[in-house]
């Protein structure tokens, strides 16, 4: 159920093309064929070959999706904030495992990493516990809980209707610039964002206000 690849401060919400899904029911043929294959045998060996490509080719896609995505955001931009997302947590989520693990939201962060280098752009890592979602871009309100299903909502605090990736997207990019020209805490508590190779604070949960 991942809709969106990534969603930019611009407003604009980048498609994930699910590449897995793609390419699940040739895959799964081509599965059920090397199943049924006695094993040894050099029909089975062929049709091991042909899982092989097709993890192949889904593979190939993907990178060849994300190059192309990660090439424009560096050339169009001078600097880059983006979270710091612990995918390997995330992954562990039995109904969206499939669909984070194909949108490789780890690769994305990498590609922008060393391409960052490359075009003599900057990448800032915002801590994943700065509450993003959670605050409203226009008078700063933090919502106690933000549920994964709501995906806009209306800060009680000044009444202005948020798209929540939107909203997650411009306080990102406000923490990312607050750290590269003055080196801010963005959080409310003792954290600070992270930059580019700096290791985040680990076993901190953001305490939101109410």
């Amino acid at each position: 159920g991942v809709t969106s690849l990534l969603t930019l401060s611009t407003g604009e919400k980048i498609a994930n093309p699910k590449g897995f899904k793609a390419k699940y029911r040739k895959l799964r043929r081509s599965q059920k064929s090397l199943s049924r294959k006695q094993k040894g045998s050099k029909n089975r060996h062929k049709a091991r070959l042909k899982v092989a490509k097709v993890h192949q080719e889904i593979t190939d896609a993907r990178k060849d999706n994300l190059h192309k995505l990660t090439t424009r955001l560096v050339r169009e931009n001078q600097t880059i904030a983006v979270e710091n997302l612990a995918v390997k947590n995330m992954v562990k989520n039995p109904k969206l495992a499939a669909s984070i693990s194909d949108a490789s939201w780890g690769e994305v962060v990498r590609q922008l990493d060393y391409k960052c280098d490359w075009y003599d752009r900057t990448l800032i890592k915002i801590d994943r516990w700065f509450p993003s979602s959670k605050r409203c871009g226009n008078c700063g309100h933090i919502v106690n809980k933000m549920p994964l299903n709501i995906r806009e909502w209306d800060c009680p605090n000044c009444g202005t209707r948020h798209d929540r990736d939107i909203n997650a997207a411009k306080n990102i990019l406000a923490a990312g610039l607050a750290v590269s020209v003055c080196g801010a805490t963005v959080r409310p508590e003792q954290s600070k964002s992270v930059k580019a190779g700096a290791k985040p604070r680990k076993g901190q949960k953001q305490k939101p206000e109410s």
